[in-house]
């Protein structure tokens, strides 16, 4: 079953401004820009007043307006990230072969030795901004 029209507006905090060319979305605020490219999603997106983006779909079955609302949820998450900014922490965990983790370049690179028993290094570029910290915390 095909819906006539669905469309939902997100609307952004003050201190973020927010610019829609075609699919591609930009966003503005005190800690960066950050862009992404919806082409690949047959919506219509345009910008209602200063601060807010409004998606349309317009004679879509049930994946396509899914896709109406993952769109407003990554241009949240795009107003969180230059706001507030995101935090991830993560923990080396292993079953059988021991994985060792070193960090280079001043926390631009990670090695990662051993995983799954393998003798090849895996290398990991960290993309700019982002910066590894090691902790040494035991368990519990």
């Amino acid at each position: 079953m095909k819906i006539i029209h669905s469309s939902q507006v997100v609307t952004l905090p003050d201190e973020v401004k927010v610019w829609v060319k075609g699919r591609v979305v930009t966003v503005r605020g005190p800690r960066g820009v950050l862009k992404k490219n919806f082409n690949h999603l047959k919506v219509e997106l345009t910008k209602v007043g200063a601060n807010s983006v409004k998606v349309d779909k317009w004679f879509g079955n049930r994946k396509d307006l899914a896709c109406v609302r993952t769109i407003c949820s990554h241009i949240n998450n795009m107003a969180t990230g230059v706001t507030k900014g995101y935090r991830y922490k993560m923990r080396t965990v292993y079953a059988h072969f021991p994985i060792n983790c070193n960090i280079t370049d001043e926390g631009k690179k990670i090695e990662i030795r051993n995983f799954l028993g393998e003798k090849f290094v895996r290398r990991v570029d960290m993309r700019a901004g982002v910066t590894v910290v090691l902790l040494q915390q035991a368990k519990g």
